[in-house]
């Protein structure tokens, strides 16, 4: 109906300038829409966390990726419709943003709605190869204050006690009772002084977002510790829900974990709050060295996320007066990778062609890469696979890359980058946060760090598969490991869904058997678990053997088809994301 009324008056208009109003009141219009649909996302999640209904938060998550998307592709249509001759008159929308930006300057989410317009502008030129300015919020990463509502903070004398962590917990005001809360609290308060003795610190106080975190199956209360040295900790309490009420399944008081927990490897956290600014001012002060514009893709706002990452990339170059050269590990065939030195990213183009070492015989095309690495930005990632920023019609400055890259770059994937006078233009970039390559990590790590990352890769196979995700290139040089020597699959060229995968095995074979098995004449993607460890490609023995010691079941038919038939009856498998020594014993256990 909005449309139908806003056609009409656009129709009815004499004036250019009053088509330029009426669009920008018909923009605003749809923003506003979008914008609260955005919002009662949050509370949908927590009523599914009360309900235990798993497959509302699963769809909610990837519903509300696609919200802004969806909404910013049918607002380009229906204005092409209404201003078919608006491609071809940039004038139009430079005059429509300056009257728009007016109308939404004084509002906290003026960053929001101005780029809910900057990506209308994208779409409208989608296929003209017309770069847009990406970085154009240059205030968007800071504040200097905590509002009082977005924080509670509370005194501790030296130690906390139960009746605190109780206060804690009832925090977010959920519809439906704990299962033993004051049980829970006396076990989260212990782990919390158990901390401060080995810190041999006295607790100031503990502070805590006054808000619940919502993921898939669970909710978390996220917070720090403050001792009396001044130093800090952080404080997730990590909570699930079944038929006996909500508990406390684990509490987390490190930042590594906490950087695992919030990687945009996972699907986003829905968090009842509008302070976002703050917000991820304050999961920065808790997790310093993940990257300021990727906290705000961990809790939705990845439309900002964007513009931040670009601000952080031109950053860093600048403070390290450094260019963007070739990434290290072996050269893609599918990809052209590149970083800055130093980079918190990797950045990737998609060649023209595949090289040599393509192993999947027909190359589908660009788009169809770019439609696997887009899809990867919208699941459940599981903790398992990097989040991919993908930009449209970014151009960044000549200057910025060294002759060598760029030269390969024109030459290798002419399709997607190209020169406009003195800036390199990118039909598509993808952006992912920077990890070693898992071969080059694996050439000097050290026996705690190797045991670590074996049991990471193999948890980082099955999280995948969870989710719906086969790799069928299982090659080592596909993952890659993090500062807190996380396994992440990087690489997604290869990808297929689970649940149409073949599993069979020759393990049944008696040696000496000459025949072809029946298996080899099979269409589609067959899968044989014991050659696993073979299709990593991991050169030293020791790390083999150490691999096949921890996840044995991997090379076993019966762990595949088992998770293949809980897909296929639309069960939600559990995903591992934080490790059990972080768990509180449970009754049951």
């Amino acid at each position: 109906m909005l449309a139908v009324e806003n056609l009409s008056r656009l129709a009815g208009a004499e004036r250019r300038d009053d088509r330029i109003e009426i669009a920008r009141d018909w923009i605003l219009q749809e923003f506003e829409r979008f914008y609260a649909e955005f919002l009662d996302v949050p509370w949908q999640a927590r009523t599914a966390f009360e309900t235990r209904n798993h497959a509302t938060s699963i769809r909610l998550s990837r519903d509300r990726i696609s919200l802004y998307s969806s909404y910013v592709h049918r607002m380009a249509d229906e204005l092409e419709t209404a201003l078919p001759d608006i491609a071809g008159d940039a004038g139009f929308f430079d005059r429509l943003e300056a009257i728009y930006w007016r109308s939404v300057e004084d509002r906290y989410e003026s960053d929001v709605a101005f780029s809910f317009v900057h990506s209308l502008r994208r779409m409208v030129y989608r296929d003209e190869w017309q770069p847009v300015e990406y970085g154009f919020w240059s205030d968007l990463e800071k504040t200097d204050r905590f509002p009082p509502d977005l924080l509670r903070r509370f005194g501790v004398a030296g130690e906390a006690d139960a009746a605190l962590i109780e206060a804690v917990l009832e925090l977010p005001g959920f519809a439906v009772p704990y299962r033993d809360a004051a049980g829970d609290s006396t076990q989260i308060a212990a782990r919390i002084n158990r901390l401060a003795s080995r810190r041999g610190q006295r607790i100031e106080w503990l502070e805590m977002v006054d808000a619940g975190f919502y993921r898939n199956r669970g909710a978390y209360l996220v917070g720090r510790i403050g001792f009396e040295d001044g130093s800090t900790s952080p404080c997730i309490l990590a909570l699930l829900n079944d038929e006996d009420g909500i508990y406390c399944d684990a509490v987390i008081l490190n930042e590594h974990l906490a950087h695992n927990l919030f990687s945009s490897t996972l699907a986003n956290f829905h968090v009842t709050t509008t302070w976002y600014h703050e917000l991820c001012a304050y999961l920065h002060e808790i997790m310093p060295h993940r990257p300021l514009g990727l906290h705000y893709s961990t809790i939705g706002y990845n439309h900002l996320g964007k513009v931040a990452v670009i601000n952080e990339l031109k950053r860093e170059l600048a403070d390290a007066n450094g260019v963007f050269d070739t990434a290290i590990g072996e050269r893609g065939t599918v990809a052209i990778g590149f970083a800055g030195p130093d980079s918190a990213y990797n950045l990737k183009v998609i060649r023209n062609h595949p090289t040599k070492g393509y192993k999947w015989g027909v190359f589908e095309g660009i788009d169809s890469v770019k439609e696997k690495y887009g899809r990867v930005h919208e699941i459940n990632r599981t903790g398992s696979m990097l989040d991919n920023i993908i930009y449209f019609n970014i151009a960044l400055e000549k200057s910025l890359f060294s002759p060598d890259l760029l030269d390969e770059m024109l030459r290798e994937a002419s399709e997607t980058v190209s020169l406009q006078r003195d800036s390199v233009v990118f039909k598509y970039l993808i952006v992912q946060p920077r990890m070693t390559p898992l071969p080059i990590f694996l050439e000097t790590a050290g026996e705690r760090e190797l045991r670590v990352v074996m049991e990471s890769l193999g948890d980082c196979i099955k999280n995948n598969a969870a989710a719906n995700i086969f790799n069928k290139d299982l090659d080592a040089r596909n993952y890659g490991v993090s500062h807190f020597l996380k396994v992440y699959l990087f690489d997604y060229d290869a990808l297929e869904d689970f649940v149409d995968v073949k599993i069979r095995s020759n393990l049944d074979r008696i040696d000496g058997e000459e025949d072809i098995p029946d298996w080899y004449f099979e269409d589609g993607v067959v899968f044989l678990p014991e050659e696993i460890e073979a299709g990593l490609c991991i050169k030293q023995r020791e790390h083999r053997q150490l691999f096949r010691q921890l996840h044995g079941d991997l090379l076993t038919p019966r762990y595949w088809e088992t998770l293949q038939r809980q897909l296929q009856a639309e069960q939600v498998p559990l995903i591992k994301v934080y490790p059990d020594t972080c768990r509180l014993p449970q009754p049951d256990a």
